[in-house]
């Protein structure tokens, strides 16, 4: 099932197409995985309440957000999210260290070959227990499809594999997205990690009954627009997605930007490892020699994880190739290999400057981490973000390039 409207769908025909979605199945128990917190403007929170809804006087359902490495959301997140509709008692919280189960492996051979010899290691399949327990008769994963620095495109299986996944994939996948270079994937489908998505998904998901539910957003000041809903077990919904996405969350530019600001929304980005989407997904706009200030009153800390925040401090922020130096020589990181790509992804490599405006971490712990510190209230006051536009501003006569949630898009240049 697939529902296009440039000026966005409507409560209505959203409520019309999920219970569409449910129409001739039979089902008793469901599970339904919704992204977190870190994906408020997905429509995935709404979404979800809706389901809960149509399901809640015919089936047990429980809702088990894809938290990946991320940290559980607050009853007042999950009540902002899905817009107070869905029982706390209902909800489960994924554990991707420990509440996984292996269900198969991508081959040596396999993985070499779609990253052209850059990665020969094979790659374990784990996904949270529950959802080969057999418990289940209706799985529901839901998800935005949009730019991702990992997997070119997300979600799709990548809710299962990534979100529900264990810390085998999880590091897996994140270092061979790193290794094979993220300007060669953002932004784009078939990417290495999706071919190793496209893989396990083919040979050990199969045989369960999971239910797609896909969407295709944009956020206007503070508006989320679901101009795309895509519903099914089919490939070609995904792919129809991604070309949603990319008209409406890629945005190229006639030239580079030689000074960004932009600001992560304290509600959603309360770590460097969710607010430097402002450095990934604006990289490939940035000059040479031009400044990224990051406006981040949320980030209060570096991982999401306590030892992915440790690992974090300890090496810091310094580069591609230091990166990879540090993992052959340090256990910890080869231990930690999705920490070890997340220090690839938050580095400029010396390109251009990064300042991050974020009290609750601090002044030493942003230099030690290799990032410059900036005041943010006297930031806040110049780039106010109540009063630039999304693009192109001046101010006191200069020009910058305002991004007002960088979780939404991938800035690039047309040539």
């Amino acid at each position: 099932m697939i529902c296009e409207k440039p000026e966005g769908l409507s409560q209505r025909q959203l409520k019309d197409a999920l219970a569409q979605s449910l129409s001739g199945r039979r089902y008793s128990r469901v599970l339904i995985l919704p992204p977190d917190f870190t994906r408020m403007y997905s429509g995935a929170g709404k979404l979800t309440a809706i389901y809960c809804d149509l399901l809640k006087d015919k089936a047990k359902v429980d809702v088990m957000p894809s938290l990946g490495t991320h940290v559980p959301m607050t009853k007042a997140e999950c009540d902002s999210f899905f817009e107070g509709r869905v029982r706390h008692e209902d909800l489960i919280v994924h554990n991707w260290r420990k509440d996984v189960v292996k269900i198969g492996e991508v081959p040596s051979e396999f993985v070499s070959e779609v990253s052209d010899g850059l990665v020969t290691d094979k790659i374990d399949v784990e996904v949270n227990r529950r959802i080969v327990s057999g418990d289940y008769d209706l799985i529901i994963s839901i998800g935005q499809v949009v730019p991702h620095e990992v997997v070119g495109m997300a979600n799709y299986s990548k809710n299962i594999f990534v979100g529900c996944g264990g810390a085998s994939m999880i590091n897996s996948s994140h270092m061979l997205g790193a290794f094979y270079g993220m300007e060669r994937v953002m932004g784009k489908d078939f990417s290495p990690v999706r071919k190793v998505f496209d893989y396990a998904e083919e040979h050990f998901l199969k045989d369960l009954p999971i239910l797609y539910v896909l969407t295709v957003t944009t956020n206007s000041c503070g508006e989320v627009k679901i101009h795309g809903l895509y519903i099914g077990r089919d490939r070609k919904n995904f792919e129809k997605a991604v070309n949603l996405s990319q008209s409406y969350n890629i945005i190229q530019l006639d030239k580079p930007i030689k000074k960004a600001v932009a600001f992560v929304d304290g509600r959603e980005f309360k770590s460097t490892w969710i607010g430097n989407k402002a450095i990934y997904r604006t990289r490939m706009a940035m000059a040479d020699g031009g400044e990224l200030f990051v406006l981040a009153p949320g980030v209060d800390k570096c991982g999401e994880d306590p030892e992915n925040d440790r690992l974090i401090k300890k090496y810091g922020y310094i580069g591609r190739e230091n990166v990879l130096y540090l993992v052959k020589e340090n256990a910890d990181l080869r231990e930690n290999l999705s920490v070890a790509a997340h220090l690839i992804h938050g580095s400029s490599d010396g390109r251009f400057n990064i300042t991050y405006a974020a009290p609750k971490l601090g002044e030493e712990t942003i230099e030690a981490i290799n990032y410059k510190y900036a005041d943010l209230a006297e930031l806040m006051k110049k780039y106010n973000p109540a009063v630039l536009k999304d693009g192109w501003n001046t101010v006191d006569g200069e020009e910058i390039f305002f991004i007002s949630n960088p979780a939404l898009g991938l800035w690039g240049l047309k040539q």
